[in-house]
């Protein structure tokens, strides 16, 4: 079943001719909202500068009226299909980053996660800190170096300090992990839509690094995103309620009986030796999006709690997903429980953390009553950083 049937319309950037344009996923193709506009087919509903643009900041800045009238439009348009000139073949087309990311902040918004790396990484302690239920917990990220779907990931360096070690090292990281995540972007102080994030980790950069600030360099180096934009609209059908909050949050963190979404989630793995022998990827993790304690809502009221500006076309993620099943776990760190317990993979593979050639894939969708709506994929290969040194870009698809 397709990610993009009418009822989704998510929202891309990809290059034609030389060129980066606006457009809609509808089935296998991309409906071309620049060309549209300049055929004025959306006159008296959106100003087709905004549509002409090559990333979605100004239609964001638009607000909901404008993002309202513009789905409709579009949904009457692709229910009775327009000349060819208008659509793209989907697998023809490069994507591009859909947005200019102004601000990128990182939550800690799954509760199963946040207890997990406490008793990987504090394991005298209790897995939560005091104040993990009382606010949803972030750090401010590069936006520099988020990246779209199909990016190679070269694998950083930093600090780190072997525990045998009496002093620390600089070099490779030796624990680079995945973080499954959904990121929301900004509207004009609303919430637009939803994207798959992956926020590659080094573990043993983190681990050193981390205290008494939290994550600097083990975070900065990638952080990639799927290239279609899903809007809150799209996702309404599938709001469901919340995780049990306790205690009961502050009155700004008070929030509806609907404020989650049941978005289906997994993690494909796919070894270098795995595609050289025609094995496809492996299903390592699955989860849902249900299990976040504090929802997108939440997140972004605490974001502007301080009197911090919201600006359209910024980007807040989720943190990692992780259920209470180990088989739902949304990083390496967790399914392998810091490298003491492997994952097997076909022909005998096992696996710690990332190796270089391994390709991770997130995917997303909600499903209900015969429909289906996704994200598409989310995808990112690890090469080394000689490789790219040698000529490999790290930006080669």
């Amino acid at each position: 079943m397709n990610d993009f049937p009418i009822e989704n319309l998510p929202y891309g950037a990809f290059e034609r001719d030389g060129d980066v344009h606006l457009g809609v996923a509808i089935g296998e193709r991309i409906f071309d909202l620049h060309a549209a506009a300049r055929a004025r087919l959306f006159d008296g509903v959106c100003d087709p500068g905004v549509l002409q643009a090559s990333v979605l900041n100004p239609l964001l800045e638009k607000g909901r009226e404008v993002w309202h009238g513009l789905r409709s439009r579009l949904q009457a348009l692709l229910s009775d299909e327009q000349e060819a000139g208008l659509y793209v073949d989907g697998g023809d087309a490069s994507m591009r980053l859909p947005v200019a990311i102004g601000d990128y902040v990182d939550f800690y918004s799954s509760e199963n996660h946040a207890a997990n790396l406490g008793r990987i990484f504090r394991p005298n302690s209790e897995p939560l800190l005091p104040n993990w239920k009382w606010m949803p917990i972030g750090y401010h990220g590069r936006s520099g170096t988020i990246v779209i779907d199909g990016t190679r990931v070269v694998r950083p360096n930093g600090q780190r300090k072997p525990s045998e070690a009496s002093t620390p090292v600089f070099g490779p990281s030796t624990m680079l992990d995945i973080e499954l995540e959904i990121g929301f972007i900004t509207g004009a102080q609303s919430i637009f839509g939803l994207v798959l994030v992956n926020d590659w980790s080094a573990r043993d950069i983190q681990a050193w690094e981390y205290q008494p600030l939290g994550p600097f360099l083990s975070k900065s180096f990638a952080t990639t995103i799927s290239p279609w934009v899903v809007t809150m609209e799209a996702l309404q059908p599938f709001r469901i309620a919340p995780s049990q909050q306790a205690p009961s949050p502050l009155d700004y963190l008070r929030i509806p009986d609907d404020a989650s979404y049941d978005i289906k989630l997994s993690v494909e793995l796919q070894s270098a030796r795995m595609r050289e022998r025609g094995v496809a990827p492996v299903t390592i993790s699955r989860t849902n999006a249900r299990e976040l304690y504090w929802t997108f809502e939440q997140q972004l009221a605490h974001a502007r709690s301080n009197g911090a500006t919201i600006r359209p076309g910024d980007l807040f993620a989720s943190g990692t997903i992780s259920g209470s099943d180990p088989s739902s776990y949304g990083s390496l760190i967790e399914l392998t429980w810091r490298g003491t317990k492997p994952l097997a993979l076909p022909g005998g593979e096992r696996r710690e953390f990332l190796e270089d050639g391994d390709e991770v894939t997130l995917r997303g969708w909600c499903e209900r009553d015969g429909l289906r709506l996704g994200f598409g994929s989310c995808r990112g290969r690890i090469v080394p950083r000689d490789q790219v040194a040698a000529g490999t870009s790290s930006h080669d698809r």
